[in-house]
């Protein structure tokens, strides 16, 4: 089945955070020692709009970015994983708990660690800064790099495709 065809099927978005929904930056106070990160509010428009028109939204990370879940929270999502030292463990419980098929799962990683979650996913796709690895498994490379609104490219691609862009529920937040 091509790409396009795909993204109509498509039910459930699960991300990497570091280098997808962010650009891999990390931010340390010097007073306290605390890591931060910069998220893209484009990709914060199309996150919280997936959620709001009823996907399964869900974020991997092998960080333990507190600053990740309160972004991700304040969007709808409530299925954020930090520390997941196994994502791929991590991907196959949370579509078991859910009685999701991985075939209608796009997910988006960057780097090595997303490797194992790629290859499983129905539409593994990546941003255009993503490790050349992935690059070469993933279905589609979004011109876009990582944290700079390539969540919003591919979650924009599913909705104009299965015609719920621009309805009645994107104009709010």
């Amino acid at each position: 089945m091509d790409f396009l065809n795909k993204l109509k099927d498509i039910t459930t978005f699960v991300f990497d955070v570091d280098g997808v929904l962010t650009d891999g930056s990390v931010f340390v106070s010097e007073e306290t020692g605390e890591q931060t990160r910069a998220f893209n509010i484009k990709d914060g428009y199309a996150l919280q709009l997936a959620v709001k028109l009823g996907y399964n939204v869900c974020a991997i990370s092998g960080s333990r970015s507190k600053s990740a879940i309160h972004r991700l929270n304040s969007l709808g999502i409530t299925e954020v994983f930090i520390g997941a030292r196994d994502k791929t463990e991590k991907f196959k419980v949370y579509l078991e708990e859910r009685h999701l098929k991985a075939t209608n799962v796009l997910y988006m990683g960057d780097d090595i660690p997303d490797l194992g979650v790629i290859q499983m996913a129905g539409l593994p796709v990546c941003p255009a800064d993503a490790a050349e690895e992935i690059k070469a498994v993933c279905e589609y490379v979004s011109p876009i790099p990582g944290g700079r609104g390539c969540a919003r490219d591919v979650i924009e691609k599913v909705l104009k495709v299965q015609g719920k862009w621009m309805n009645a529920e994107a104009y709010s937040w």
